[in-house]
């Protein structure tokens, strides 16, 4: 799978910018940010099938166009923006493809059971001695 993302990532493409932040008057002159975009749809390594759960799972990052875009500025480096971005687009490409595991249904056990019939029994008992008596 490596291979794969390998794959991936040369079939994004980067643009820098000049970043926020710390650096002084470092910051004002050197672009550090760096925005990686990533067009889902045209993309050779992906199956479709992959593409649709991308799609649906990453849907709030990905544009009208189906380009996800991805930024790093918290480096005073580009190359080090690069690596961080790359890491943060690697780590949401493998938890959108990752599947979803089905919830096994269970029955309460014995002891949670009897604890919650303890507490309605608490609970009705605090309510009875609020509420009064009234006889007759």
């Amino acid at each position: 799978m490596a291979a794969d993302f390998n794959n991936l990532v040369n079939e994004c493409s980067f643009t820098t910018a000049r970043s926020s932040g710390s650096g002084g008057q470092h910051v004002n002159k050197v672009e550090t940010k760096v925005t990686l975009l990533f067009n889902i749809l045209n993309s050779q390594t992906l199956t479709e099938k992959q593409k649709i759960v991308i799609n649906e799972k990453l849907k709030n990052r990905i544009n009208k166009d189906g380009i996800l875009q991805l930024t790093s500025e918290t480096e005073r480096s580009q190359p080090k923006n690069r690596k961080a971005v790359i890491d943060k687009f690697i780590t949401l490409i493998e938890r959108a493809l990752q599947p979803v595991k089905k919830r096994k249904a269970t029955k309460p056990s014995a002891a949670s059971i009897k604890k919650r019939l303890e507490r309605k029994k608490q609970l009705s008992e605090k309510k009875s001695i609020r509420r009064g008596t009234i006889e007759g």
